[in-house]
């Protein structure tokens, strides 16, 4: 009998062991999910330490977006006319170039905008400035506008560079205004790669006016 009770007694330990061992388990996998969790946390702030490090927009960010949609819409508006308006390959090529680089930024921009919860600028909506090249940053006026869809050649040559050079010349301005006044990473480096080029650009086209 006392074998047997004690065996009965050996089991139950036994079980009473393996019960503790599962409760300890459950316990500390129970640690392990909260560790887990408590990782999750400490990296959705590095995560979201490292979206930030870009910036949040402020309003010269949104500016500069929503001002310079319109004015590269009107150069790529301008250098569509040259394929078959420009009496010279340079200016051809030159126009090729302007467009290919503008249209995407364009797109950039009018993503960025969308994501801030900001209205992209319409399609129109100060492509033309009532005040001319001296007024909203080099945009031409329509009457200019039409003086170049008007001419072709040499003539067209002429008014295309001379025109599109105030409009770099605005580009620039409002992109160093960006540069001093955004937060936005990503708005900053385009800024800087519109100084870099455009500023290349307007040089080019002094070199073929017989400016420089």
């Amino acid at each position: 009998m006392n074998s047997k009770r004690s065996l009965v007694r050996r089991t139950a330990a036994v079980a009473a062991s393996a019960v503790a061992a599962l409760v300890l388990a459950a316990c500390g996998g129970n640690g392990d999910n909260s560790a887990g969790h408590d990782g999750h946390s400490k990296a959705s702030p590095s995560a979201s330490a490292s979206a930030s490090s870009q910036g949040q927009q402020n309003a010269a960010d949104v500016a500069f977006a929503k001002g310079m949609i319109p004015h590269h819409r009107q150069a790529v508006e301008m250098a569509d006319l040259a394929p078959s308006r420009a009496g010279s390959a340079e200016v051809k090529a030159l126009a090729e170039q302007i467009k290919k680089a503008q249209d995407p930024e364009i797109k950039t921009l009018s993503g960025w905008l969308t994501s801030w919860g900001e209205e992209v600028p319409a399609e129109g909506a100060m492509d033309h400035s009532e005040h001319g090249a001296s007024g909203m940053s080099g945009m031409m006026t329509a009457e200019e506008m039409d003086k170049l869809k008007d001419s072709s050649g040499k003539a067209f040559d002429t008014a295309f560079m001379e025109m599109m050079i105030k409009h770099h010349e605005g580009a620039v301005s409002m992109a160093e205004t960006e540069k001093a006044d955004g937060s936005y990473e990503p708005a900053t480096k385009m800024a800087d790669a519109i100084i870099s080029s455009q500023t290349a650009e307007i040089t080019q086209m002094n070199e073929l006016l017989g400016k420089n």
